[in-house]
């Protein structure tokens, strides 16, 4: 039987590795990358996943992506739109710099708004195809000294939801993933951290999440499970989205 294709971004570490490997066991997985070589090369070993690699806010890298799925594989079922970048240091909202903006908002909404348009065209076409946003808590709650994170996250979050509308009549299903604090290496000089925010209850819980949390949501979408949910979002965050009194 023919493998469904699935792409899925910034897949070398972290919450899309996850992601790639537990997609492997069912689809044909394009994985990219955007600088870490040997990272992507153990995943391919690892999974048999194409990588390529891939920076998301050119929009020459994200043709060529597109192009290579379709003259490869004949097209793209599944898009998982992971990547995404924290600013390369940490400032105070009133020290933030432009050239820091520009660079999330090019890699973690820009990029996966228009490689999602080019992708939906041809799912318009075939009338079918997932596409599923990995955003974050940051979509609502503030960092103030990340904030151009949290603001590329929110504007993000809301992309997922006008594409949700704009595609589900076209038999294109849009979902959004919004994981909560992830051991990942994004958050690694942090993360004791909120280890102890966590132990102290910052989250129902009581755990960090792993990238295998947002795997297997991944995996209901992709297996058909959420088909009537169109625009759905995935709170997948120990609880933390809960307010309690």
């Amino acid at each position: 039987m023919h493998k469904q294709i699935a792409v899925v971004t910034g897949a070398s570490r972290g919450i899309g590795r996850g992601i790639a490997q537990e997609l492997s066991k069912t689809h044909q997985v394009i994985a990219t990358y955007r600088g870490n070589r040997e990272a992507a090369e153990s995943l391919r070993a690892e999974t048999g996943a194409e990588i390529l690699q891939s920076d998301i806010s050119s929009a020459a890298d994200r043709a060529a992506l597109v192009a290579f799925a379709e003259q490869k594989f004949g097209g793209i079922d599944l898009l998982v739109n992971n990547a995404g970048i924290a600013p390369r240091e940490r400032r105070d909202l009133l020290d933030a710099t432009e050239e820091s903006f520009d660079e999330l908002v090019g890699t973690n909404l820009k990029g996966p708004h228009f490689l999602t348009q080019a992708v939906a065209r041809q799912m318009v076409e075939r009338r079918s195809g997932r596409i599923v946003f990995v955003t974050s808590l940051s979509a609502y709650a503030t960092s103030l000294n990340r904030s151009d994170y949290c603001m590329s996250k929110a504007a993000l979050s809301m992309c997922a939801q006008t594409y949700a509308a704009r595609l589900a009549p076209e038999g294109v299903l849009v979902f959004e993933i919004q994981p909560g604090i992830i051991r990942t290496d994004m958050i690694s000089k942090v993360e004791s951290v909120y280890e102890e925010k966590i132990a102290a209850g910052l989250l129902p819980q009581r755990r960090m999440g792993e990238a295998s949390d947002i795997a297997k949501a991944v995996r209901a979408i992709a297996d058909g499970l959420l088909d009537y949910c169109a625009g759905q979002k995935l709170n997948v965050d120990g609880g933390f989205h809960l307010r309690t009194l």
